[in-house]
């Protein structure tokens, strides 16, 4: 596929008007970022301030999109019998239905304006929060009931594509790796802190053992009601501080003309081994470590191993503070090298977590429905049988190896979204310098033109990538395997050859000179 530049003609019949000041509905009509002067004296505030409270509502969609990955964990103690094989399924779900979405919540940043975005898109925010506080607590809620509870809470995974996509606007070329960075970091940080909140919050231990677990039980709908209240915050807060900019609006054919551009594609591909990794192994963890280290038949008998809800959120929340370190080591070493780095670091990553998966003891399945109900009845007499007990306390002095790689990971994918994310507007912004001439008004309009595209591209690629958040789990679950530790030993020999593939993509096509090419039509070091 190749993309045709617009000739200056059709750039100046696609230019917004050229008013100046204010309007109605916080709409800005003179918003120059690359002009140094208008920076200074009025640009930087205006950003700062959209930036913050981007942040906030992006953080909360994060935290509803991922609330299943801990609540599904606690479903057991609030009476429902699921196994693991519906339970990975069942936080899989958010993150299919949030990357589908993701492409029409960033076209609705040009056609609505990104602050009246905000405010809907942080109202869509009680769907899954409100649904969810209410049948939780009902005992006969059957479990395709929650699948479409869990479906909504994807809202929260559009946010981030419409988010992104405004604050690109937002801000000069030089400074967009590190303020995109940091406006994802904020986000993703909603999946370390939903996930070392909530079992505080509904009352399961937490805080790495320091609060205990609630003598009157789990009570998953509290959660729920708090990130309720917070989505009503956080539409008060679009509507008093944020801003709409006119030079962002633009129609959906626009937009979806990038799907003509081959670097989507090539990014997308990319993004699914760095941004769908970090969201998929944010969502999976919590099961992994309950199912690998952890035994608890029931609330009432005491569990042993590695209890999950003191380490869950530690991933996301290396990988959340990776990210702008990685929009910053791109904005001064070029993209591609940094992702390069990234996507070494999680073949390195995950080929240390098959050493230590080859240390495990398999755990015996958990108990069934009658079974866990006997139990129930009489904690006081249940005893963890001895291979039970032998198991766990082997796997035990595994797990702090485990999880430092684990951690390492994370951080690769980190580093791997703040640079990849930096990319993207380079690779258009590269084409609008190469179609026109220096310091020509063609120039300033094409690179206006080119921002826009940009802001669609991280929506489509947004969206491809947040597929590994769905595609993570389910391979977890691996159906044609019955064992959950092969399962798992499974899936990372998969990631691993699906990351090599990714650094060698990376390499030949962003890193790689070729002989005879002119560097500056070329995307080397982007």
């Amino acid at each position: 596929m190749t993309l045709t530049s617009p000739s200056s003609d059709d750039l100046v019949a696609s230019a917004p008007a050229p008013e100046s000041g204010r309007r109605g509905g916080r709409w800005i009509d003179d918003w120059r970022p690359e002009d140094p002067e208008f920076w200074e004296t009025t640009g930087a505030p205006i950003a700062k301030r959209n930036l913050i409270w981007s942040i906030f509502a992006e953080h909360l969609g994060f935290s509803v999109w991922l609330i299943w990955s801990v609540s599904s964990v606690f479903l057991v103690a609030q009476g429902f019998a699921f196994t693991p094989q519906q339970l990975f399924f069942l936080i899989a779900i958010p993150n299919l239905v949030g990357a589908l979405i993701r492409v029409p919540y960033t076209l609705a940043v040009g056609r609505f304006g990104g602050r009246n975005w905000t405010m809907i898109s942080a109202g869509l925010l009680l769907v899954p929060t409100l649904s969810f506080a209410y049948f939780v607590t009902k005992a006969d809620t059957p479990y395709w009931a929650f699948c479409i509870i869990a479906a909504t809470a994807g809202f929260g995974g559009g946010n981030f594509a419409s988010s992104m996509a405004n604050i690109n606007f937002f801000y000069p070329a030089r400074l967009k790796g590190s303020a995109l960075g940091l406006n994802a970091a904020g986000g993703n940080l909603g999946v370390a802190i939903i996930q070392f909140f909530l079992p505080v919050i509904v009352g399961g231990a937490g805080i790495f053992g320091l609060v205990k677990a609630s003598q009157g039980g789990i009570h998953l709908e509290r959660a729920a009601w708090v990130y309720a209240g917070l989505a009503v915050i956080a539409v008060l807060a679009a509507f008093f501080f944020m801003d709409n900019l006119s030079n962002a609006r633009t129609d959906t054919k626009q937009q979806l003309s990038v799907l003509n551009h081959k670097h989507t594609w090539v990014m997308s591909f990319l993004y699914i081994g760095t941004f769908g990794s970090f969201i998929g192994y944010s969502a999976a963890m919590p099961l992994l470590i309950k199912l690998n280290f952890w035994r608890q038949p029931v609330p009432a008998v005491e569990g042993i191993g590695i209890n999950f809800a003191f380490y869950a959120f530690l991933g996301a929340l290396v990988g959340s503070v990776a990210r702008p370190l990685g929009g910053f080591l791109a904005d001064k070493y070029g993209g591609a090298r940094i992702t390069l780095g990234a996507f070494s670091g999680l073949v390195l990553g995950t080929l240390g977590i098959l050493y230590t998966l080859g240390r495990l003891q398999p755990l015996p399945p958990a108990p069934d429905k009658a079974t866990l109900a006997k139990i129930a009845a009489d904690p006081g007499a249940f005893q963890y049988p001895d291979a039970v007990r032998a198991a766990v306390e082997s796997n035990a002095d595994v797990f702090p190896l485990f999880l430092g790689i684990f951690l390492f990971v994370f951080a690769c994918t980190g580093i791997g979204n703040g640079s990849t994310y930096k990319m993207i507007p380079a690779i258009f912004r590269k084409d609008a310098v190469v179609a026109t001439a220096e310091d020509s008004p063609e120039r300033e309009l094409a690179v206006l033109d080119a921002t826009k595209k940009s802001s669609a591209a991280v929506g489509i690629i947004g969206a491809v990538g947040a597929l590994g958040g769905f595609l993570i789990p389910i391979t977890f679950n691996s159906p044609w395997v019955t064992e959950p530790l092969d399962a798992t030993k499974s899936a990372f020999t998969i990631f691993t050859v699906f990351y090599v593939a990714c650094a060698l993509v990376t390499f030949a096509v962003y890193l790689r000179v070729r002989k005879g090419a002119r560097a500056e039509t070329g995307y080397v070091g982007v």
